[in-house]
């Protein structure tokens, strides 16, 4: 008697998922994941619309539902835009995966003008603030939702010339923790996930011998990849953590144990 294999398990099938700075590194990887398991997913891009089609064709070329998005997060008008570009695709969105990060730069604290910290920043919250507050209000209306932010493990251990990256991603954690509290009565859940070192191409300035002396601190031996985000994202976004809100999940081979 012939045996079928077991279908994929899609932790994602029929949910609509929004994914912020999704045309590469982190961003990419997950919309990809979620993609494959069931999700018609929204990829946002701000500058790189080749990269954010390329990540689009995978997921449409393997049967699944996928758009590319533009719209910089730190303003509103175009996130509400964004926003109803997928909804008219796909339907309200139940799930923000808000990934996309203000730009990067590493700075002693005697060297950094208020200027560059105040938009780093104002950066990283308004590239959370806007996207949460336009997906928030349907959420409410279905009485469920998933709102995974992508911190830093800086927010907790930071590191030197980091001062501003640092205080951003700390203030992302409070805030999630602030959204998983008022929101939880609907229903919606709000969770952080903090990579530790990840081998992207925000990273790819780091000379080899840093990465390398990095891996070597950590418990698995080894930077992280895109795609062990993106497994964590999954996790927190599906069903099996239906009961987890307002959870800082460290993704960093160990380096951080809470």
């Amino acid at each position: 008697m012939a045996t079928t294999q077991p279908q994929t398990n899609q932790l994602m099938r029929d949910r609509v998922v929004l994914v912020t700075g999704a045309s590469r590194g982190i961003g990419a990887a997950t919309a990809k994941l979620l993609g494959r398991h069931g999700a018609a997913v929204g990829v946002n891009y701000y500058t790189n619309e080749v990269a954010a089609q390329e990540v689009v064709d995978e997921i449409t070329s393997s049967g699944g539902k996928a758009l590319p998005v533009k719209a910089d997060v730190r303003d509103h008008q175009q996130v509400e835009a964004m926003v109803q570009q997928v909804v008219e695709a796909f339907g309200s969105i139940d799930t923000l995966v808000a990934n996309a990060n203000a730009a990067f730069f590493a700075s002693s604290f005697i060297d950094t003008p208020w200027e560059d910290f105040e938009a780093k920043l104002l950066g990283e919250l308004k590239g959370t603030f806007f996207p949460c507050k336009a997906v928030v209000p349907s959420m409410i209306e279905q009485k469920r939702g998933c709102i995974v932010v992508v911190s830093s493990g800086a927010s907790r251990t930071p590191s030197e010339g980091l001062s501003a990256h640092s205080t951003a991603k700390s203030g992302l954690d409070a805030f999630v923790k602030s959204l998983a509290l008022e929101l939880g009565p609907y229903g919606i859940r709000a969770n952080i996930v903090s990579p530790g070192l990840t081998l992207t191409d925000a990273t790819q300035w780091l000379p080899q011998e840093q990465k390398d002396a990095s891996a070597q601190q950590v418990p698995l031996r080894r930077n992280g990849l895109p795609e062990d985000i993106a497994s964590a994202i999954l996790l927190l976004a599906s069903e099996q953590a239906n009961f987890i809100t307002g959870a800082y999940l460290p993704v960093s081979g160990g380096v951080q144990m809470l």
